[in-house]
């Protein structure tokens, strides 16, 4: 491992607190990583790290070169885009964090086209429908909706979407179309039982405002549960446009109550604080945001708010 793969093998240890998470977002193994690090300790002959109970701590020293070795690796990366000229096509990996539904929706049948433009970049998708350490994990950037609780991340929103009444014209059919939020309680209703669901709503219309506690028989954690619950007919829900996009195209699923509006999901770009936004992910987000919220896709509601 020459002089500046080893400086990257340190940056990576200190941010992610462990030789073992360094290897995996290098692939390598870690006896590769803890040799690179021991001869940099060698040669510049001063110790970088030392263990402690809670992990891996730089030294003074080891604190002084992590500074100096960020910088000179984003300046070894800045020489190679100039030398690349502008118009050069990105190059390495870039990894992204997202829920599963989410990507599975509005992600993966985009990423052929965006494959297609940066023929010499690879994706590693990290997909879960709970939120993990991105600096653990080495995530460039993922992608979160509602809010944000994690304040050592540095975030951008990039869209907006609405929450609905969502059922099937086979359930609406069976059971009545509800014509005010009160008319929930008298309909099953598929919870998902996450962040940004629950069962209780608050709707408003004008200077209007009624709080509604619904009721089901069927609740999950995971989005493509409930997806397949109501495409199944076993109720309604409430839940944001992005969870259906596909059926609310093609009549499938269809909105009811829409005189009435319940808070907005905001989609959050989001990475390590601390962590330069280089070319690769600037360009992912602008590709998330083209596909995802052309103002001609009426399911959408963009905000290119910060």
């Amino acid at each position: 491992m020459n002089r500046l793969s080893a400086m990257e093998a340190f940056v990576l240890v200190v941010d992610a607190g462990s030789f073992s998470a360094a290897a995996r977002q290098l692939r390598i193994g870690q006896p590769a990583v803890s040799k690179a690090i021991a001869q940099l300790e060698v040669d510049l002959g001063v110790p970088l790290l030392v263990r402690t109970t809670h992990g891996l701590t730089p030294t003074e020293s080891g604190l002084n070169f992590y500074e100096h070795a960020k910088r000179a690796i984003e300046s070894a990366e800045d020489a190679v885009l100039a030398a690349r000229g502008a118009g050069a096509s990105l190059s390495g990996r870039l990894r992204v964090s997202a829920a599963v539904t989410f990507a599975r929706l509005h992600i993966m049948p985009h990423l052929p086209a965006f494959l297609d433009a940066y023929p010499s970049l690879d994706i590693d998708l990290f997909l879960e429908d709970r939120y993990i350490d991105l600096i653990e994990e080495g995530v460039d950037v993922a992608l979160r909706m509602g809010a944000l609780q994690d304040s050592s991340l540095t975030a951008r929103r990039i869209g907006q979407g609405r929450l609905l009444v969502l059922g099937t014209p086979e359930y609406f059919d069976s059971a009545g179309v509800p014509t005010t939020p009160a008319d929930l309680a008298a309909h099953q209703t598929v919870i998902y039982d996450r962040r940004g669901g629950g069962e209780t709503w608050v709707f408003h219309q004008g200077s209007a405002k009624t709080s509604v506690t619904v009721r089901g028989r069927v609740r999950s954690t995971a989005p493509d549960a409930v997806r397949e619950a109501v495409l199944s007919n076993l109720g309604l829900t409430i839940g944001s446009e992005w969870m259906f996009t596909p059926e609310l195209k093609s009549g499938r699923v269809r909105a009811v109550l829409e005189d009435w509006t319940l808070p907005s999901i905001d989609l959050w770009a989001v990475s390590p604080t601390g962590r330069r936004t280089n070319a690769k992910v600037k360009a992912f987000i602008a590709f998330i945001e083209s596909r995802l919220f052309d103002r001609n896709q009426a399911v959408y509601a963009n905000s290119r708010s910060t």
